[in-house]
């Protein structure tokens, strides 16, 4: 009798259970859950992202959250509104930025009211979508201020236009992307936003720093290697009035295809090759060019479609590794070679296009054996004249923005970062300091804006790292949150952040204090 009693009990249980049972969640990683792909003791491609994983986690009603109101599990626990089968997932969500501080130059009062929205989708767990815009109006420290206004563009977040008579910006952004996998071996996502490759704080590769761009991108996976072949569509801001295939098409358009080959060696080692082309979608002349289809072929050799078109876009080759050095400590490195002469880059007499960079860096998880205590270190280097080219329509940059490092070419930075977790609580250290050489005047090319053509450089031979007007960097950065939504990062947010720049042209210093909620995964990166 006690025997049947158990078996109708576990019966009616695995039913409720079942009755429980969800769709998968996919969706991207993020900064701070991507940390789970290094500490895994399998080896992950890691490197080119946006990535999707499949939140396995979320496939059953947490029993203790179904208990509370529905208001308290709106706030605390899920998105604002959920649809949820055995067939798809749809999440909506409303997203603020509301930021008041203070900045000490200038005294100013600063201020950001940001409300966006964001829809993310699965069907199924071969296609996946999701959909982001924000309207953004703000007034933002003097540096960001004066970049801003010299660049027409908020770092990150695009166009500009003037709000409160001049004093403050008014500007918006959107982001989508949709994604399907078929099988295990193949990915195709269409998107208009950003990517990233490289595993570091800093990309010297193809970084995330810039505004949305559409861009096409197929990725495949056979054993240990995942290939991906992207091809994507720019636009120039700086070019004015020499194209008139442009005429009222608003601002001119570059294309860039990118091909990056990431292989798992072992448990521990990672190696990635990769290589990219930027040509012009019309020349000097007005000649319409548009999409070159001798750069479709995925796995086409660059350089030699370049040399047999006869064309002299603007190719770059590179490398990305990581080593799992301890089960949670990685190190990582990028190698970007721009220009290579192999008789220039051992002649060592600084030749002008000997145009390279490198990076090394670690990460490190549960430091000190405490959980979710973790820390990044990172060094980058860029040579003079690095990711420009003749003229902006076919340089490293998309938007006013590089399409690598924010402080562009002519520096080496040293950087680390410090990030805790405790249940609902997160903190955040930064600590940053660059070394760079400018330019006196707006005529003179030192190598340092790489919006500058390089045919105006100023000597062929001794061109080192910081040459030009020596200048110094220093930027500190503390932030502590309450996460009140983990589901799409709402939380309370102070920020505590130093800036000092000095050269014999300038010397500014800076304090700024914010204070806000904030909400999404997003990252800007005001430090430089």
């Amino acid at each position: 009798m006690k025997h049947s009693v158990w078996m109708i009990a576990v019966t009616l249980l695995s039913g409720a259970v079942y009755a429980q049972e969800k769709l998968p969640v996919i969706a991207p990683y993020n900064y701070q859950n991507v940390r789970e792909l290094y500490m895994d003791t399998n080896n992950h491609h890691t490197a080119f992202k946006p990535a999707l994983h499949e939140d396995t986690s979320a496939m059953y009603i947490q029993s203790d959250t179904a208990k509370h109101s529905l208001f308290h599990r709106k706030l605390f626990d899920e998105h604002l509104l959920e649809f949820r089968n055995k067939d798809y997932n749809v999440f909506v969500d409303f997203l603020p930025d509301f930021q008041v501080g203070k900045s000490r130059t200038g005294s100013r009062t600063t201020w950001l009211n940001t409300r966006g929205a964001s829809i993310q989708a699965n069907i199924g767990t071969k296609f996946y979508f999701e959909s982001y815009f924000f309207e953004n109006q703000g007034k933002f420290p003097e540096y960001l201020d004066q970049y801003i206004r010299k660049n027409q563009i908020v770092p990150g977040q695009g166009g500009i236009k003037d709000y409160s008579n001049g004093k403050a910006f008014d500007y918006n952004y959107a982001s989508a992307l949709l994604s399907y996998t078929p099988n295990k071996y193949l990915n195709v996502t269409a998107g208009y936003g950003t990517n990233f490759i490289g595993d570091g704080y800093r990309s010297l590769i193809f970084s995330d720093i810039q505004f949305s761009y559409p861009y096409l991108k197929l990725t495949g996976n056979l054993g240990n290697v995942q290939y991906t072949a992207m091809w994507a569509q720019f636009m120039d801001k700086h070019s004015k009035s020499f194209a008139s295939a442009y005429d009222d098409l608003g601002y001119y358009k570059k294309w860039g295809v990118f091909h990056f080959l990431d292989w798992n060696v072992n448990k521990k080692l990672t190696i990635g090759l990769f290589d990219a082309v930027i040509w012009p979608d019309a020349d000097s002349s007005g000649r319409k060019r548009g999409f070159d289809w001798s750069y479709m072929n995925p796995i086409i050799f660059l350089r030699s479609a370049e040399f047999s078109e006869g064309s002299s876009d603007n190719a770059l080759v590179g490398m990305n590794a990581k080593f799992k050095l301890f089960p949670k400590t990685t190190i990582y490195g990028q190698l970007v070679l721009d220009e290579f002469k192999l008789k220039e880059v051992f002649g060592g007499r600084g030749w002008w296009a000997n145009k390279q960079s490198w990076q090394l860096g670690f990460r490190s998880f549960d430091i000190f054996k405490v959980k979710n205590l973790d820390l990044q270190g990172e060094y980058n280097a860029v040579r003079p004249y690095t990711y420009s080219y003749k003229s902006t329509m076919i340089n490293y940059e998309h938007y006013n923005q590089s399409l690598a490092h924010p402080l562009g070419a002519n520096f080496q930075e040293l950087l680390g970062i410090a990030t805790y977790r405790y249940k609902r609580w997160y903190g955040r250290g930064e600590l940053m300091y660059s070394k760079y050489g400018d330019d006196p005047d707006v005529k003179t090319n030192y190598g340092h804006d790489i919006s500058k053509p390089y045919t105006t450089h100023p000597n062929e031979y001794g061109n080192w790292i910081g040459q030009g007007v020596k200048t110094n960097l220093l930027y500190a950065q503390g932030t502590i949150a309450y996460v009140v939504n983990p589901k799409y990062n709402l939380r309370l947010e102070a920020s505590l952040a130093a800036r000092k720049l000095s050269n014999d042209i300038d010397k500014s210093t800076d304090l700024i204090f914010s204070f806000g909620l904030r909400s999404t995964f997003r990252q800007f990166y005001y430090d430089f």
